[in-house]
């Protein structure tokens, strides 16, 4: 136990720079909260005027985190836990719709001592910058271990801040930890399911083997003729499916006609969902297979555990979003345009587009001038053939107008990238076909960081069958 009386009797001096006695009791519960964080093993309890402000029993980490932090960020955090070498880091860390306004649920621990490090924190917010707004602050509950000596504790009064002896070690182990655990799909991961079955939103980041769809896997016996149908948006996904459904089709059961899985020439579009017998076990892929739209916005679909709402263009934004950011580190393939489009602009972006001539062409644009206040596009990255080609090329042009042209590639390339990710991802009240839908639920569990589009809105979400039951007043 700790008494602390009389803490200014012989120092008046400190006494007047003492805010209100709400303002220091409430610095006072913050180091409260960031002891308890530390040591879950112990049983602490806050009193105040003679009223019990926290009571924390002895416990788990995790049991410790829900008091403080509650059940909404463990809900929405994955566990983290990574070691390499003497450097171990674990803890929490929240996916990107737990965001918030504020840094106050950040709490980061260097061998057990909370502390501020702006290396730390930099490469923490490196971690989140694919998923996460600009404005918005992530939350996190981490605990880094390390060697004693490879760690400076006295560079402040406080001990709040610390020196690591090799700081780039630190920060990239840090950094490639996190960056692992939010880049895998919760589709990927097996996050989907209710509590009551088990499953874990938490659930440690699956090996790249396991992210991607398994031979064998699907489509499930029974399933329909798909009908003929268009592309989506740009990517030949829907061919892609019906290969590999044709490769992976099971062989029929004694009695059961097989039905053909190749689309057939001439039959007519349809987006009307039909009964399926969805596979059990490791044979069901995460996010199942699709039922339908929803005003040409949410893709429903059925996995065993209940119904999956995914929202099309976020999903299909961070699909095109990842495979730029791989196409443009290599020779970007290109789509000639059989007639160029031809657009207005203004004289800033005639001036723009003569400027970064160069650089667009390694992005796979091929633009020139049509008139004197007229571009003309001759070719569009392979990604996004199916874009509309003036308002992505005006946005482009915006960015290299008001960021130099290294800074574009460097600092701000993937900002630029997300630009035309969403320019190119599929529209609402885009009607999409059933196979379609299940090319782009394929494409999303085969996709890092699938649970977030570029600006970190979620793009799918999982109500179980016990959640619906409880909807509907099912058993009661």
């Amino acid at each position: 136990m700790v008494d602390v009386a009389d803490l200014y009797f012989n120092t008046p001096a400190r006494r007047k720079f003492l805010k209100s006695e709400g303002t220091e009791f409430a610095h006072c519960d913050d180091v409260f909260r960031r002891v308890a964080l530390a040591r879950p093993d112990v049983a602490l309890q806050l009193t105040h005027n003679g009223r019990v402000s926290l009571r924390l029993p002895s416990g788990r980490r995790e049991a410790r985190v829900r008091a403080l932090l509650g059940d909404d960020f463990l809900a929405a955090s994955r566990s983290i836990e990574a070691e390499s070498g003497l450097l171990r880091l674990t803890g929490f860390a929240s996916l990107p719709a737990y965001s918030r306004s504020s840094r106050d649920a950040q709490f980061f621990y260097v061998n057990g001592r909370f502390v501020r490090d702006k290396l730390v924190t930099h490469a923490i917010r490196e971690a989140y910058a694919d998923i996460l707004h600009g404005s918005r602050h992530p939350a996190y509950v981490l605990f880094l271990d390390l060697d004693p000596f490879g760690v400076d504790v006295n560079v402040h009064p406080a001990k709040i801040e610390v020196r690591f002896r090799d700081s780039r070690a630190v920060h990239q182990f840090v950094y490639h930890a996190l960056n692992r655990a939010l880049a895998a799909s919760g589709a990927g991961a097996g996050a989907i399911g209710s509590p009551e079955e088990g499953t874990d939103r938490r659930a440690a980041d699956p090996s790249p083997a396991e992210t991607t769809p398994r031979a064998g896997a699907y489509p499930a016996p029974g399933h329909p003729a798909p009908p003929q149908q268009g592309r989506l948006a740009m990517e030949p996904a829907s061919r892609a499916y019906f290969d590999f459904a044709a490769s992976a089709r099971p062989e029929p059961a004694a009695g059961f006609v097989a039905t053909a899985f190749a689309p057939r020439a001439g039959a007519a579009a349809s987006t009307g969902p039909s009964p399926v017998a969805l596979p059990t076990g490791d044979l069901a892929p995460p996010l199942g297979y699709a039922l339908g739209q929803l005003h040409g916005v949410y893709i429903l679909a059925q996995n065993e555990s209940g119904l999956i709402l995914v929202d099309m263009h976020a999903a299909h934004e961070r699909i095109l979003y990842e495979r730029l950011k791989t196409v443009l580190d290599g020779t970007p393939g290109v789509q000639r345009l059989l007639i160029p489009a031809v657009f207005g602009v203004g004289t800033k972006d005639m001036a723009s587009a003569e400027e970064h001539a160069e650089l667009l062409e390694r992005m796979g644009f091929e633009i020139g001038p049509a008139g004197p206040q007229e571009l003309a596009v001759r070719s569009v990255p392979a990604l996004l053939a199916a874009a509309p080609v003036s308002e992505l090329v005006r946005a482009l042009l915006s960015e290299l107008r008001d960021y130099p042209a290294t800074e574009v590639i460097t600092a701000r390339r993937n900002e630029l990238l997300a630009t035309m990710a969403c320019h190119g991802a599929v529209r609402a009240n885009r009607n999409l076909t059933i196979p379609e839908m299940n090319a782009l639920l394929r494409e999303m569990e085969a996709t890092e960081r699938a649970d977030q589009c570029n600006h970190g809105r979620p793009t799918w979400t999982a109500l179980s069958m016990t959640e619906l039951d409880k909807l509907f007043l099912r058993g009661r």
